[in-house]
């Protein structure tokens, strides 16, 4: 009892001054951090440009945590006689704004395209696709069109940033760099378990690790709340915005980073209780997006990252919008007043626990794309033989599931902003990506890039071997959405376990969440042509 005294007493301190130990032991490593920033800069600031700007956002919200903490209140009081009198004049100043914004773009868009007519047609299969799916809407009268204007207008501001800014494109270069040298680190790990030679030359050994990898860091950034706070950052820009409710919106802005079904995990609590609507919603979102894990993999490919990436964060506000338009709300959502949900943080007590969870969790991911490719691809070279075997029968030639699609699918091609040369490609690969997976057409269109970036012969006969790097970026942003056919019962059998008294409910939805998820993913196409 005697030897044990001192340790009993040190807990006892420890408990009593908890508080000022930890702003103590924080200090200290503010401190630190601090010195090691300086010194970073000192040497060599050009080098440390990026340590810097990721302190200045860490350091901007850190700062508005604070002020919202203790200012916020007094900051609302002493705003509110310009509140009321904005409110007055809200109702004649928003068609002022209205006006303003929609002359703005009209003149942009004059100016623009004068230079590059091309460009009109994708704006003219852009229009097509919002007023197909309008003419889909299941309550014509019931659109929220501020949703839907705000959706489709959050989405070109990012893609205008992204795209036709200098700072934007730097930007997403750069952070595409940054992925695709992060997942170099997966050659470590896979080659220690199946040596050089493998991952070189099998592409099972050379990919799929990256999801592996990519799943283990993505659960620790969910240990560490890191995802939880993108994800609620980003809804409540859409769900202010828009004024969609927070379970929706949350679900869709998880879509960015996690998979179909793991997005509405975050939601779970809250799914028995919503709307036919906000469902629609959850469903477009999965379908209209990809997952952070397969990303990787399509980086790993030779994908455009920058592309994938800016694809993906577009798609959100998008699959949003065209949710509200095809089915709007017409019940009384039980979430309508409420600011924000809470957000688990998972049940791992360790960090060592959320790297090995997130790799297990991944086993089942890798061995499902695995096994899709052997059986997609199998069923399509069986396809093939097929319609062979049929076109030869009336003399036609070369008849296959590709050369279909891309008659079929070749207007909208086209309306995407293709040229008609590339416009049958970018078509199969469409046909592709909807009828078998998305995984498979980017297979084949890092194929087409190859053989592009190899120098080889534009056409080999009637076939053409690559596309011109404007089909390729449409055919990215096209291409990105897990929105196939296979795609309905991974959808269904995911959100069933989780909500089985809705089945009924889940089932009614489905194929206008999967219709609406291909247009996202081709309006995303149009809007980046």
């Amino acid at each position: 009892r005697k030897a044990l005294q001192p340790t009993s007493k040190a807990k006892l301190f420890c408990k009593t001054h908890a508080k000022a130990l930890r702003r103590v032991v924080l200090g200290l490593l503010v401190v630190a951090y601090l010195c090691y920033f300086i010194a970073a800069c000192w040497l060599n600031f050009q080098r440390a440009l990026a340590l810097v700007v990721m302190t200045a956002v860490v350091v901007f919200f850190i700062c508005w945590s604070f002020f919202k903490k203790y200012c916020g209140a007094k900051v609302l009081i002493l705003l509110s006689p310009v509140r009321k009198c904005f409110r007055k004049s809200w109702p004649w100043l928003k068609w002022m704004l209205w006006v303003a914004i929609l002359g703005g773009l009209i003149a942009w868009l004059a100016l623009d395209t004068s230079r590059n007519p091309e460009q009109l047609i994708s704006l003219a299969g852009f229009c097509f696709l919002v007023l197909f799916l309008f003419a889909c809407s299941k309550h014509h009268g019931a659109v929220s069109w501020r949703a839907v204007f705000w959706g489709l207008g959050l989405q070109f501001l990012f893609g205008l940033f992204v795209l036709r800014t200098t700072p934007g494109m730097q930007a997403f270069q750069w952070l595409g760099d940054q992925i695709q040298f992060f997942l170099g680190y997966t050659t470590a790990g896979s080659s220690f378990v199946f040596g050089n030679t493998l991952i070189e030359e099998v592409f099972a050994f050379q990919t799929l690790p990256i999801v592996v990898f990519f799943s283990c860091v993505m659960s620790i950034l969910y240990y560490l709340g890191v995802m939880q706070w993108l994800i609620i950052k980003i809804s409540w820009l859409l769900q202010v915005s828009m004024g969609t409710t927070p379970t929706e919106t949350l679900s869709v802005a998880g879509n960015i980073f996690v998979g179909q079904t793991e997005a509405p995990l975050l939601i779970r609590p809250y799914l028995a209780d919503m709307t036919r609507s906000e469902i629609h919603a959850v469903m477009t979102g999965g379908f209209a997006t990809i997952a952070g894990s397969v990303m990787g993999a399509y980086i790993s490919f030779g994908i455009d990252a920058a592309s994938l990436i800016a694809a993906s964060v577009m798609a959100a506000p998008c699959a949003l919008a065209m949710s509200k338009l095809v089915y709007p709300e017409v019940e009384e959502s039980e979430f309508k007043g409420k600011s924000s949900i809470r957000l688990s943080r998972g049940e791992e007590q360790n960090i060592l626990e959320a790297a090995s969870n997130g790799a297990a969790a991944s086993v089942g991911l890798v061995a499902n794309i695995a096994a899709n490719l052997i059986a997609f691809l199998a069923v399509l070279e069986f396809i093939n033989a097929a319609l062979r075997w049929f076109g030869e029968m009336v003399d036609i030639e070369g008849l296959s599931f590709q050369v279909i699609c891309s008659y079929v699918l070749m207007p909208v091609a086209f309306l995407m902003g293709a040229d008609w040369a590339d416009s049958p490609v970018v078509a199969e690969l469409l046909g592709i990506k909807i009828f078998l997976n998305e995984f498979v057409a980017y297979q084949q269109l890092a194929t087409y890039k190859k053989n592009r970036l190899a120098g080889l012969e534009e056409w080999d006969g009637s076939r053409k071997q690559w596309i011109s790097e404007r089909a390729e970026s449409i055919a990215t942003f096209a291409l990105c959405g897990f929105a196939n056919l296979s795609s309905i019962g991974i959808m269904l059998g995911g959100l069933a376990s989780m909500v089985p008294q809705r089945k009924g409910d889940l089932a009614s939805v489905v194929l206008r969440a999967l219709l609406t998820g291909i247009c996202v993913s081709m309006l995303n196409a149009c809007l980046a042509g």
